[in-house]
């Protein structure tokens, strides 16, 4: 993709401007703006701008890459001629001509086989320019900090579950392992109550057994105790039956 910047009606002649675009024309884009920047013409100045101009369009504009980048062709134009005339000896005048140009720079990125590892494009920066890109170098050096401590508490965390991790399962084994002998001893329990509960069903029996045969007991005794009385009555019916 190419990308353009143009400078219209610049006061310098498009001959003088041709000198200076014919330098840099088929470099890639730092070597082209190092040339400028040793390069001794005046128009070498307006140039160097036309081709930062053109770099921020196609950085900003079209997304590209800057370091792939070369200068595809480098044009002025001629532009209007302003007139002016200069007084001379003898009541004549010579006209001046003040020229103007229009500088065009076309750059396009180039294949990435045919990159070659250059110097990094260098932009001119201001004032406002520094003070931006300290802030964001900060900005990222902070960014670059905070990750850092996030790291560090992560692999601290980590660390601490893997402690309590290892802390607590000798002392799950051993919670199994009191479940296991509770069970041991309430089933040893359950079998002891199931004996008792048998041993006093069996005395219950014995003693309801022994309370029948009391009762038993109980009743044949009145039966007796009639018999004996019929028997000492006798004796003495028979004794007035021979009174009489």
């Amino acid at each position: 993709m190419q990308t353009k910047a143009q400078a219209r009606f610049v006061r310098v002649s498009a001959r003088k401007a041709r000198l200076v675009t014919d330098l840099i024309k088929g470099q890639d884009l730092a070597e082209a703006q190092q040339t400028l920047d040793y390069c001794e013409k005046g128009a070498a100045q307006i140039v160097s701008k036309v081709l930062n101009s053109a770099a921020a369009n196609a950085e900003n504009n079209h997304g590209l890459n800057v370091d792939t980048l070369y200068v595809y062709n480098a044009y002025v134009d001629e532009g209007p001629t302003l007139k002016r005339f200069r007084p001379r000896a003898m009541g004549r005048a010579t006209r001046i001509n003040k020229r103007t140009s229009h500088i065009t720079v076309v750059l396009e990125e180039r294949e990435p086989e045919k990159v070659k590892p250059k110097r990094s494009f260098r932009r001119p920066m201001g004032k406002g320019a520094k003070r931006k890109a300290a802030e964001r170098a900060a900005a990222a050096e902070e960014a670059e900090k905070e990750a850092a401590q996030a790291e560090e508490e992560l692999t601290e965390s980590e660390e601490l579950e893997g402690v309590s991790r290892d802390l607590e399962e000798p002392e799950e084994q051993v919670d199994e392992e009191e479940l296991a002998a509770e069970l041991d001893v309430g089933i040893e329990e359950g079998g002891a109550a199931s004996d008792l509960e048998d041993e006093e069903e069996e005395a219950e029996g014995e003693q309801a057994e022994e309370v029948e045969g009391e009762e038993e007991s109980e009743k044949d005794e009145p039966e007796d105790t009639a018999g004996e009385s019929s028997k000492a009555k006798s004796p003495a019916e028979d004794a007035g039956t021979g009174e009489e």
